[in-house]
């Protein structure tokens, strides 16, 4: 099965959205083995896997991103959206836009500190959309 979902808008960083993507695929309580892709539909937004226990964690990866890709500087050509608009784009690029993750008795089957992230890479951005394919049986 394949289900296009909106996230709901999120400020720049981090943010564990493993639940919100199971709670809109019901069909994920059927699967027995199979693999979950997940796929964002944007340029300057990502997804991860990682930590998902502690939120300083998210908000290292912020800093880091931010200091690594900054805004401004005078270096960026692309800015049509703002100073925040290349840099999101070049985070994006790092991160990547999609996860494959194995499903195990109807689950993600992901480690015991492991999260889905959506990584917000602008300041105001709107909903996100991402596209869930499951395949198993």
């Amino acid at each position: 099965m394949q289900r296009e979902i909106a996230l709901e808008p999120r400020s720049r960083g981090f943010h564990l959205v493993g639940r919100e993507l199971e709670e809109a695929l019901p069909e994920l309580a059927g699967c027995r083995a199979g693999l979950l892709h997940l796929h964002i539909l944007h340029t300057s937004a990502s997804l991860a896997l990682n930590e998902n226990a502690s939120a300083d964690v998210r908000r290292d990866l912020e800093t880091w991103f931010t200091d690594v890709v900054p805004e401004g500087g005078g270096h960026w050509l692309h800015s049509d959206e703002g100073p925040d608009d290349m840099p999101a784009h070049v985070k994006a690029v790092l991160i990547g836009p999609s996860l494959l993750l194995p499903v195990r008795d109807g689950r993600p089957a992901l480690g015991t500190w492991q999260g889905v992230y959506l990584c917000e890479h602008r300041d105001h951005a709107s909903g996100r959309r991402v596209i869930a394919t499951l395949n198993g049986e």
